[in-house]
């Protein structure tokens, strides 16, 4: 199982992301916002209120909404440099 450490939004609905592994990994949402409790994540400011929940170990909303970091990993293109904001 894997664990989020960190998040940094980057863009649209793009997030850096790095691992309990030291991987680096860039994750697109656009495609997975799909249901109630992810609604409200297509309003890119709520969308870039997103944390790292020290107890989950993954990224979370105010609202409620969550991500598997399994999922996360999964899904994310590992990446060696930073992304630049924008």
């Amino acid at each position: 199982m894997h664990f989020v450490k960190t998040v940094q939004y980057i863009s649209d609905f793009k997030l850096l992301l790095s691992f309990e592994d030291s991987s680096t990994r860039l994750v697109n949402l656009a495609n997975y916002l799909d249901g109630e409790i992810f609604e409200p994540l297509k309003d890119l400011t709520y969308f870039q209120t997103v944390r790292v929940h020290p107890e989950l170990d993954t990224i979370v909303w105010d609202n409620g909404a969550d991500i598997s970091p399994d999922f996360l990993y999964d899904i994310g293109v590992p990446t060696t440099q930073p992304t630049s904001v924008g």
